[in-house]
C-alpha cells in the first residue's frame, strides 16, 4: 500500500476508530505532545536509548529524568499552541514568539532534569507540530500533511532574536554538512510523514504488536536520517553503524521476528561500543506518535489507548 494511502487509513489494530467532531484544544495538543514524549521514552527495547531497561548510551539521563522533563514541558507546549492559534498564517512574528516560548521551555526542562538535555530537540520538532496543529482550525480534525506543511512554513522564517547556536547538534551539523533538525523541519518533516508514520501503519496492518510496530518505525527513521546526535557522539562510524544496523533489522523481518530481534540486539551492542545514541531519530519517533494521536483522538479530549 502506498504511503499516502496508509496515512489516510482509519482502520487500525487494537484501537477503535473514533471520528472527532472538533479539533483538539490547545491544552489537548499539549497533553498529546507530552504523552508522545512519555511513550517514546518508555518504549522498550530501543537501541542505545533510554528506556525501561536503563540509560542506554546516556550517562546523564534515565527514564525518571526523561519523564520529569516531559511533564515539565506541558505548559510550554500549551503556550506554543496558544501563540499559534492567534495567527491566521505562518509569519516571522509567529516564529519569533514560538522561539521565545521554546527557549523558556528549555530552561524548564533543564530545571526538571538537573541540567541534562532530555528534550531540546523535541521542543523544536514536536513544538512546531503542536503549533501547526493549532493553526489548522477549530472545527476539523488536523490532517498530518497539513500540520507538517504549516510547521515547515513557520520553521522557514529566521529566528531574528536567537543567539548564535553552539549546541552539540549544531556543531555536528556544521562539521558534517548535514541538515539536522532545522532542515528536517523546513523540509516538512519527511522522516515523519514519509517514513515514520507509513512504517508504523504498515506494521500495524501486518499484525505486528504495537511496541514492535513503534520500534520498527524508529528503525525506519534511523535508516536514512543524518542523526546529529549520533554524529556528535561517534562521528560517521556511529552514524553508519546505526543506519546499517537498523536496515539489517528491517531486512530480517523487523523487531518482532526472531532474526530481526537478534539483529536489534547486535545493533544495540554496536552502538553502545561506540557510545552512540540515535537521539534525533527518537525525537522524530515522538513526532510520529504525536501525529498518530492527532489522527485518533476523540471529542472528549482523550486519544484511544493502544494495547502496549
Amino acid at each position: 500500500m502506498a504511503p499516502a494511502a496508509l496515512l489516510e487509513r482509519e482502520a487500525t489494530v487494537n484501537r477503535p476508530t473514533v471520528i472527532a467532531r472538533t479539533a483538539p484544544s490547545d491544552a489537548q495538543l499539549a497533553r498529546f505532545a507530552v504523552t508522545a514524549l512519555i511513550e517514546e521514552a518508555q518504549l522498550t527495547p530501543k537501541p542505545a536509548l533510554v528506556d525501561r531497561r536503563g540509560s542506554g548510551a546516556h550517562r546523564d539521563l534515565d527514564l525518571a529524568t526523561m519523564l520529569r522533563s516531559a511533564h515539565a514541558l506541558e505548559l510550554t507546549f500549551a503556550s506554543l499552541a496558544r501563540a499559534a492559534h492567534r495567527h491566521s498564517e505562518p509569519s516571522a512574528l509567529l516564529r519569533a514568539e514560538l522561539a521565545q516560548i521554546g527557549r523558556a521551555g528549555e530552561l524548564d526542562m533543564l530545571r526538571a532534569t538537573g541540567g541534562s538535555n532530555a528534550h531540546r530537540g523535541a521542543i523544536w520538532i514536536v513544538g512546531l507540530l503542536v503549533a501547526g496543529a493549532s493553526m489548522t482550525g477549530d472545527t476539523r480534525r488536523p490532517n498530518a500533511s497539513h500540520v507538517c506543511t504549516l510547521a515547515a512554513q513557520i520553521a522557514c522564517f529566521p529566528d531574528r532574536f536567537a543567539a548564535p547556536a553552539d549546541s552539540h547538534g549544531e556543531r555536528a551539523r556544521r562539521r558534517y554538512q548535514v541538515g539536522g533538525a532545522r532542515r528536517e523541519a523546513q523540509n516538512g518533516f519527511p522522516h515523519v510523514i514519509d517514513i515514520g508514520l507509513p512504517a508504523l501503519l504498515a506494521a500495524r496492518a501486518n499484525g505486528v504488536d504495537e511496541s514492535a510496530a513503534r520500534i520498527d518505525a524508529l528503525l525506519s527513521i534511523m535508516v536514512s536520517l543524518d542523526d546529529t546526535c549520533l554524529l556528535h557522539r561517534a562521528g560517521l562510524p556511529g552514524l553508519h553503524a546505526a543506519q546499517h544496523g537498523a536496515r539489517r533489522v528491517l531486512q530480517a523481518g523487523g523487531s518482532s521476528t526472531p532474526d530481526g530481534y537478534a539483529a536489534l540486539v547486535s545493533l544495540e551492542h554496536a552502538l553502545l561500543s561506540l557510545n552512540a545514541s540515535p537521539g534525533g531519530a527518537a525525537d522524530l519517533l515522538a513526532a510520529t506518535l504525536f501525529l498518530d494521536m492527532l489522527a485518533h483522538y476523540n471529542a472528549s479530549g482523550s486519544p484511544a489507548s493502544w494495547n502496549i
